[in-house]
């Protein structure tokens, strides 16, 4: 079987996203919202997906896609026998009024590069996952989509009755395609698109030119950090996991999950990553979606939120094909409804900048401490409780010793921050919940393995618990922490280079395919070591996992090196950010060394 890859790339601009095919199909795109139905989903069902697409005419072409430079602007190169051409995908955002204008607005520019290439532009979006065909309205200079609850509009240059009887065309001059969801395009076609192209490519540019990164692998790190910027709904400041739904982990497995929500338990992680790059705005953002999460008054933090906080994600699934075939499609994620107790300290980590991060101000401290109160109680309550875990065992719960570890940490930020209160009380409460998650951190300890397991009580070793190292529960110089190192490399590690978050049967079975996060959680792990010559192999060793474009997938099998799982995966584009952060730091050479 040949490699398989996600062979397209991402654009944004933090109200959107879009996922575009070196065809130049539109094989995903969500309107209004990031979990609405997709305007544009050829990919999981080519006959409802609807299309969106300027083909050349004939089947026999080539394609060269690449972003340009320093941007989330995306251009796809056509060669065909006639000729060949240039489309340019890009969501515009840059700054007017004093705010972000970022419209639900998709702009391609069709420009003739070569020859007289002949070409066919499609557009036909469709509504409520593939089973609304929209009416079509033809006007003077565009077609406007009947249907939803707004009009869908493409204005253009291009002849309106070539796309509407679905005829192929000379391309003798640069054309424009303005979509819009809601609010049209009403000013000059050719001018307005423009413009938005020069505003959009500064603005990301500017954008790229404020992120403090280091010399290390910086093309990679930035092109991470430019994906993981507009998977954030700037609206709320949520961040989601992808753009995507029911891509599966591995094809058959059924394995096939919506991730079109924010996750808690990547809280930690995504702060992290932007405090790490410097970009404080997105961090600020994101701290204020989980502070109206944990405003809420409720029994439990969820493992997941919508975007807007919403807390009810029934799971359905759709009368769709499936990504090459794959079902179920579905829409929702009942994980919601799990027992997940390491979300309460992913919390409280993210309320420590709070407090060390001089760039917060007072009066957004002044309800803080309530909610640390508050969601320590949850640490005490849940103390002795087993839940999902981290991966959201559906089955079975257990003790984890991830979630003991994230008890542990919550409680040691709460600490933190009680120093700086002065409240006394704070800090005996979280002292001693310290004490007693580590307690039970070291009841995951198998003497004769020299190794921490999954769960109290278990033998399965977990990729999560490479988090000891990295959080410095385990001090890294020490001979508990190589050797947990070591026993993990040796069950975990695939001769790729590659990490199973696990290798026991879950409710689908055994996993046959890593999760790229943890091989990232393991490049950390050998940089707080020591071993950085390796880190640095591995971490390059890695990279030949991304697509054409440098982007990442949840899930690479190891035997051939395909990506799996939903795409592009935050996470994986996170882990690869906090590792270049960690190795770079213990590098700390001069820039000319690296």
């Amino acid at each position: 079987m040949a490699k398989h890859t996600y062979d397209m790339g991402l654009i944004g601009n933090c109200a959107y996203l879009a996922l575009i095919h070196k065809d130049t199909n539109i094989e995903w795109l969500c309107w209004p919202r990031f979990d609405s139905s997709f305007i544009f989903g050829p990919m999981m069902d080519r006959q409802k997906g609807g299309e969106y697409s300027i083909k050349p005419d004939s089947e026999n072409f080539t394609s060269h896609q690449y972003y340009v430079e320093n941007t989330n602007i995306l251009c796809t190169e056509i060669t065909c026998q006639e000729g060949s051409y240039r489309v340019t995908d890009f969501a515009p955002r840059f700054r007017q009024h004093q705010r972000y204008y970022k419209p639900l607005m998709l702009v391609r520019k069709v420009e003739p590069l070569s020859g007289a290439p002949r070409i066919k532009a499609t557009c036909k979006p469709m509504g409520n996952y593939g089973q609304l065909e929209l009416k079509r309205r033809r006007s003077s200079n565009h077609i406007a989509f009947l249907g939803l609850d707004e009009e869908v509009r493409l204005t253009t240059n291009a002849s309106l009755s070539y796309i509407l009887e679905d005829e192929s065309f000379v391309l003798n001059e640069t054309l424009y395609f303005v979509l819009t969801y809601g609010a049209p395009l009403e000013a000059n076609l050719e001018n307005t698109a423009e413009e938005f192209l020069r505003q959009t490519t500064r603005y990301w540019r500017m954008w790229v030119k404020n992120t403090s990164i280091s010399n290390f692998f910086q093309e990679q790190v930035i092109r991470s950090a430019l994906a993981l910027k507009i998977h954030q709904y700037e609206d709320t400041g949520a961040i989601i996991a992808s753009p995507t739904t029911s891509l599966p982990e591995h094809p058959g497995s059924g394995r096939n999950w919506d991730y079109r929500f924010c996750w808690m338990r990547d809280t930690y992680y995504i702060l992290n990553a932007f405090n790490n790059i410097g970009h404080f705005e997105e961090m600020e953002r994101y701290f204020h979606f989980i502070a109206n999460i944990t405003a809420k008054d409720t029994q439990r933090y969820q493992p997941l939120y919508s975007i807007s906080g919403q807390s009810k994600l029934t799971e359905i699934e759709l009368e769709l094909d499936g990504y090459l075939g794959n079902k179920p499609v579905r829409i929702g994620n009942d994980a919601y409804t799990h027992i997940q107790n390491d979300v309460y300290g992913q919390i409280l980590v993210a309320l420590l900048p709070l407090y060390v991060d001089r760039r917060f101000n007072d009066a957004e401290r002044i309800e803080s401490q309530k909610l640390i109160y508050k969601t320590l109680y949850k640490i005490r309550d849940t103390m002795n409780e087993p839940d999902a875990g981290l991966w959201e065992f559906r089955d079975f719960a257990q003790y984890h010793c991830y979630t003991y570890l994230f008890h542990w940490a919550g409680a040691s930020a709460a600490a933190s921050a009680a120093r700086y209160m002065g409240d006394e009380q704070l800090g005996q409460l979280a002292t001693q919940l310290m004490q007693e998650a580590a307690a039970k951190i070291e009841e995951c300890f198998d003497p004769e393995q020299g190794v921490y397991t999954q769960a109290i009580g278990k033998n399965h070793m977990d990729a999560s618990t490479l988090q000891l190292i990295m959080m410095h529960y385990l001090d890294p110089a020490s001979e508990r922490a190589k050797s947990h190192l070591e026993a993990m490399e040796k069950e975990l590690k695939t001769p790729e280079g590659l990490f199973y978050r696990y290798k026991h049967a879950d409710d689908f079975g055994v996993p046959q395919s890593t999760f790229l996060i943890c091989a990232f959680w393991y490049i950390e792990a050998l940089a707080c070591v020591g071993r950085i010559e390796e880190a640095t192999e591995e971490f390059e060793n890695i990279l030949k996992y991304t697509n054409h474009l440098g982007l990442l997938s949840e899930d690479v099998d190891s035997k051939d090196g395909s990506q799996w799982g939903n795409f592009p995966q935050a996470y994986s584009h996170v882990g690869l950010l906090n590792a270049a952060y960690r190795i770079s730091k213990r590098l700390d050479k001069p820039s000319f060394l690296l």
